[in-house]
């Protein structure tokens, strides 16, 4: 039987630190509903935004955080904040990520699907680190 979820091909954390997270998010979040987008944005997305700010030192509860305030405040007032996120490199990086979901101007549905996107990368950042803490 074929199965019926299609898979993408297992990449390396080099490959999906070098995905395009704004080009990813302007077309997953822009989807009107579930589709191929939304399943890449939600899994090389998640996992290559989640490489990168790993990478960066970042620490999952701050990712975690700037999630509620996108969901509290929106897309637009999070691309505002001078420091998204702690270290001067991973702000600016984030900054974009979340400038292009902004510039979509979709309302509350995009900044809550944004702030659960957000909530997915803070997650594979600390399955990553638990993984490594292990062994």
């Amino acid at each position: 039987m074929m199965n019926p979820t299609p898979r993408s091909p297992a990449r390396t954390d080099d490959e999906l630190a070098r995905l395009d997270v704004p080009l990813l998010l302007r077309y997953g979040l822009a989807s009107t509903a579930p589709g191929p987008q939304r399943t890449t944005l939600f899994g090389d997305g998640a996992a290559g935004a989640a490489v990168i700010l790993d990478r960066l030192g970042i620490p999952p509860r701050s990712v975690a955080f700037l999630a509620d305030t996108v969901r509290a405040g929106g897309l637009a007032r999070a691309a505002e904040l001078p420091e998204p996120l702690p270290r001067a490199e991973a702000a600016d990086t984030v900054g974009d990520w979340l400038r292009a979901g902004a510039d979509l101007a979709g309302g509350v549905d995009v900044d809550d699907l944004a702030a659960r996107w957000l909530h997915a990368v803070a997650t594979v950042i600390e399955v990553r680190r638990l993984t490594r803490a292990r062994g």
